[in-house]
């Protein structure tokens, strides 16, 4: 037990180390992670480290997709769920099949089902090395958006395709049955989320001014909405996933700014230790399934043959797929003039009418004009399909559910030699090649310049709302009492310049500007204070107390300029 405790502090060790250092070697830090876990495999006397696949699949996965899932805008996933769907359902359910007919072609002894049992394992792509790569480098919003949305579904797919596989070699299961069990597993899972996702919200709303309490509820979220599904044969992936997008629409309405930094920061940690730690524990697991498979003498380089030649197929399907995904984005933006035309001439007639009286109506030609404007501003052109279908790197759940295939199917170690040869192969080759081919395609984001105009208007929209609230007569205090003249406008000039300030940080892109040397000196005047406070606590001639509200304050100023 020492040795594994002393293990994990390495590896969180590891795993900052190269989180540091990669972006200064222009490396995706999964890509390191590997190859440093390979390396520390072959250190003379490094421990046999095989974790059981419950272990991820069970106490790693859901944290790891719900802080994914808790920060997407549900907007956004809401904008391109046909472009996500298709990608994690068809896409992993077409290269399930292609890959497991090529498996059974050449190892006819497992039988279809225990190939595409394989092949809905090593499906799956990871987004974690594609996301991290595109931010740096700046990709658009939309293109990285419908990436992470793509690897938060597709693990569920694969997880129910293994599962009808698995049942399929032991002729438990029919064809229609498969699909019944499929689309009970989406709609119980998303079920079973929505309502984990509502209850829990409900819950650490009613706790005020408890962070310590909240968070601690919120560590139990994904777990409490996978275990129940799981149970209930639905998908505990799909669950995780929607209780996390509720969770994240919700909190900027039911939750207090404290806790909405404190979960940043602890979902944040969270997720850099478990996905890393994944990826370092396929490198140094990889040494064992070597060893594995060469004692089972059947044949070591016929399994990496054969992992090369499925990622061939996967990488091909890959494109076979993208290749008409983008033609149909492309053809649906070209209508967006019509459709946007059509919008705007049935809110006119809703103005022109009693718009009062049918809100949710108004509300929602809005909400559709704006996806008119979002499609057609956010194009997602060829360039972007080519790195949509480079970012194919497999990941996690390759990893612990090849090693949850059953003991029983036969050349199980050169399976899982294949998968997990296929995920190194994949990360390495097209993780390492996507930065490149990204600068090649000259991909940009968003301008500064349109980003800086969007918010100004935000601003604008802001100070506005605020001066119009200041100035209701109707604006009393908690007690029934009117607030005093000279609060109401010590209160309007501060909001102003604090809002004001908000368009000229984006917008003010000189070093020596003004807004930038502002923050710099309010920078060095908390350092100042925080120097103050500690030659106080030093000193011993204040209380602990006075000491830790003091100390507050300064992370609140400091929390403000970050």
């Amino acid at each position: 037990m020492e040795e594994f405790a002393l293990l994990a502090v390495a590896g969180v060790l590891i795993i900052v180390l190269i989180s540091l250092f990669a972006p200064k070697l222009g490396v995706a830090a999964p890509i390191l992670l590997v190859i440093v876990g390979i390396g520390c495999s072959l250190i003379p006397g490094a421990p046999r480290i095989l974790l059981e696949p419950e272990w991820i699949l069970m106490i790693a996965l859901p944290p790891i997709l719900y802080s994914a899932a808790v920060n997407v805008p549900i907007t956004d996933f809401r904008r391109d769920l046909e472009t996500i769907s298709a990608l994690s359902v068809l896409l992993v359910i077409a290269s399930a099949f292609a890959t497991g007919w090529l498996i059974w072609w050449v190892l006819p002894d497992i039988g279809f089902a225990a190939a595409v049992a394989l092949g809905a394992v090593i499906s799956p792509p990871d987004a974690v090395a594609a996301t991290s790569i595109g931010k740096k480098l700046g990709l658009p919003p939309r293109l990285v958006m419908i990436l992470e949305g793509e690897g938060l579904v597709n693990d569920a797919t694969a997880l129910v395709m293994l599962r009808t596989a698995i049942a399929a070699t032991a002729g438990s299961i029919t064809f229609w049955g498969a699909i019944g069990d499929f689309v009970y597993a989406v709609i119980a899972g998303v079920a079973v989320g929505l309502l984990v996702g509502a209850l829990t919200v409900w819950a650490r709303s009613r706790i005020r001014q408890q962070p310590v309490l909240t968070t601690a509820i919120s560590l139990t979220v994904p777990f409490l909405a996978y275990m129940p599904a799981e149970n209930l044969h639905a998908s505990g992936v799909i669950a995780v996933v929607a209780a996390g997008l509720v969770t994240g629409h919700q909190a900027p309405k039911r939750f207090s700014a404290v806790d909405r930094i404190t979960d940043r920061t602890n979902w944040r940690t969270i997720q850099l230790l478990l996905e890393n730690g994944v990826f370092l524990l396929m490198g140094f697991e990889i040494t064992s399934i070597v060893a594995d498979a060469e004692s089972s003498g059947r044949g070591l380089w016929m399994a990496v043959a054969l992992a090369a030649a499925c990622t061939v197929i996967l990488f091909g399907v890959r494109i076979l797929f993208v290749v008409p995904l983008i033609a149909r984005l492309r053809a649906r933006q070209r209508r967006v003039p019509e459709v946007a035309e059509h919008l705007d001439a049935a809110l006119e007639a809703v103005a022109e009418g009693d718009q009062e009286a049918n809100p949710r109506r108004a509300a929602r030609l809005q909400r559709w004009r704006a996806d008119a404007q979002f499609q057609a501003t956010h194009s997602l052109g060829w360039r972007g399909g080519a790195v949509l279908a480079w970012s194919g790197m497999r990941g996690a759940v390759t990893l612990a559910a090849a090693q949850s295939l059953p003991s029983d199917i036969p050349y199980r170690a050169e399976l899982i030699l294949i998968a997990f040869t296929v995920a190194i192969i994949t990360l390495v080759i097209q993780g390492g090649t996507l930065p490149l081919l990204i600068r090649v395609l000259g991909i940009k984001g968003t301008s500064e310049e349109a980003e800086g105009r969007e918010v100004t208007r935000l601003a604008e929209e802001i100070i506005a709302a605020r001066q119009a609230f200041l100035d209701n007569q109707a604006l009393l205090r908690e007690n029934g009492r009117p607030f005093a003249p000279e609060v109401l406008e010590r209160t309007r000039s501060r909001g102003l310049a604090a809002t004001e300030a908000l368009a000229a940080m984006v917008n003010d892109d000189d070093p020596d500007g003004h807004a930038q040397q502002h923050r710099e000196l309010r920078r060095q005047l908390v350092d100042v204070e925080q120097s103050i406070l500690l030659d106080a606590r030093a000193g011993g001639t204040y209380s602990s107390h006075t000491l830790q509200r003091a100390q507050h304050f300064i992370d609140a100023e400091s929390t403000r300029m970050s």
